[in-house]
């Protein structure tokens, strides 16, 4: 596990998050643990498991192509890849985090890459890498106007990036305090400006999120082509461990969204 850089060093968000994510990390082993045993084309995304097999996060042939996760928590997704025939690098904020990942990699006989650092700032050279992803993690704990130019620097000219994260709706609707129970259908906050969050009942950590506009106007600054945006709705009978979302709410309205860019070339 390689550190990037010093706490002193880092942007506010970054320490914040890097601190949070120590203490929720135990909390993450236990997915961690059934991620990592997921074999090939049984993969799951996302907050209620939608199958790879209907939302095709990953390309279908991976074998030969530099990949990288973009904020890889305990490394399940880089797991997957590297099963599928990636090269794959995967890079967190969180060092506790990345001890679950080291153990599970041992664990399942895998030897990649981690780095303890975060997606606005990869120490990998200019046109590194064919495909990155980000559930969550980077998509929704990094400054999208940082770790997006930087993603598409790390790219090589036609290569892909998928991002999945909180959708537009589900932040506009949630409460503020998530003890005072799921949305319920109605907008609680204004749309224009979104962008740094920080929830009441979160103080210690930061969120990111932007319209739907901003991604697009975002990726394509950054010289991306947005070639997809899946809004995915869960079974009838999937179920979830997030207290914020329940399904009656996420099967009217969708609670993710997960982009597919391609970096022009």
């Amino acid at each position: 596990m390689t550190d990037t850089g010093n706490d002193a060093d880092l942007p506010e968000h970054v320490a914040l998050n890097r601190k949070a994510w120590d203490g929720y990390a135990a909390e993450y082993v236990a997915n961690g643990e059934r991620s990592w045993a997921i074999a090939p084309g049984e993969e799951d995304w996302g907050i209620y498991g939608i199958p790879e097999s209907e939302l095709h996060l990953l390309p279908d042939d991976l074998h030969g192509l530099d990949a990288i996760e973009l904020g890889c928590g305990t490394g399940y997704i880089s797991a997957w890849m590297t099963r599928r025939g990636a090269r794959v690098v995967g890079i967190d904020n969180s060092p506790k985090q990345l001890e679950t990942a080291r153990r599970l990699q041992q664990e399942h006989g895998m030897d990649f890459p981690l780095l303890l650092g975060n997606a606005e700032r990869v120490p990998y050279p200019d046109g590194s890498f064919d495909f990155a992803i980000s559930e969550y993690g980077a998509a929704l704990w990094a400054d999208p106007y940082a770790w997006i130019p930087e993603a598409a620097r790390l790219l090589r000219p036609g290569g892909r990036l998928v991002f999945l994260t909180n959708h537009l709706l589900a932040y506009l609707a949630v409460r503020d305090i998530e003890a005072e129970g799921p949305p319920d259908g109605l907008m609680r906050r204004p749309m224009f400006g979104m962008h740094r969050i920080v929830w009441e009942d979160v103080p210690e950590a930061v969120e990111f999120h932007l319209s739907h506009g901003d991604w697009i106007r975002l990726l394509r600054s950054s010289g991306f082509d947005v070639e997809e945006l899946l809004e995915p709705r869960p079974a009838a009978d999937a179920t979830t461990r997030a207290q914020y979302m329940t399904l009656d709410w996420a099967r009217q309205w969708p609670c993710e969204e997960a982009w597919k860019a391609r970096k022009r070339g």
